[in-house]
């Protein structure tokens, strides 16, 4: 789920990572909503169902940020493990596998001997790098975003049940921003992943209202 940061600290998080975070909390707050039954609901059972709602991604928002860190923390221990590997390889060609392993499959295949030596001398070069892994003041800030996004596809799905009086016409335009926001992130997955984006804002609409489904299914 989680991509490493840019060196630039520009985009905490990549574009796949938000559409992923805010697919989730999407998900979540739909669970609420699509389960919420109208028939004889007053204002007092809609305040409840928002209440549920903004708690349940409250918690969720937290538990994703939290389970962020623990994934970087493991990368930089990675990191961390994977540089003294090489510097303590008996041999170049043992230090050039772990550099590969470290390395997307593609990009390692195109690598040739010459440019795995530069990069095995530059990391004996590279300053010794901390005992632990550490999280950086990045990996923080892109832990809350992390949590804003989770919370912010929220918003959307429940402020026409703030607006609206009437809770069956408030229902039906929060499905209809669900349903939209759903094609929306398929989209964008379809711009970012390669295939095409119309298509796979379809098939978002589809397994996300699966997912839905399924979930309130089984008590989520």
């Amino acid at each position: 789920m989680y991509g490493k940061l840019t060196k630039s600290g520009k985009h905490l998080l990549d574009p796949m990572e938000r559409v992923s975070e805010v697919l989730f909390g999407l998900i979540m707050v739909l669970t609420i909503t699509c389960s919420f039954s109208i028939a004889g609901a007053g204002r007092t059972e809609v305040r409840q169902m928002l209440i549920g709602a903004l708690g349940c991604n409250l918690a969720w928002g937290t538990i994703d940020a939290a389970m962020y860190l623990m994934a970087r923390f493991s990368e930089h221990g990675q990191g961390i493990v994977a540089l003294r590997a090489v510097r303590a390889a008996p041999d170049p060609k043992r230090a050039y596998r772990i550099i590969a392993n470290a390395m997307p499959p593609l990009l390692a295949s195109v690598v040739s001997l010459a440019q795995f030596e530069e990069m095995r001398q530059k990391l004996i070069q590279t300053p010794e790098l901390p005992s632990r892994p550490r999280l950086s003041k990045d990996d923080w800030l892109a832990s809350l975003g992390v949590f804003l996004l989770v919370l912010t596809a929220t918003l959307p799905v429940v402020l026409p049940f703030i607006f609206i009086r009437e809770t069956t016409r408030a229902l039906r335009i929060s499905n209809a921003i669900a349903i939209a926001t759903l094609f929306a992130a398929g989209y964008a997955f379809g711009c970012y992943s390669g295939h095409r984006p119309v298509a796979m804002g379809m098939l978002m609409v589809i397994v996300g209202s699966a997912l839905v489904g399924m979930t309130i299914a089984l008590g989520g």
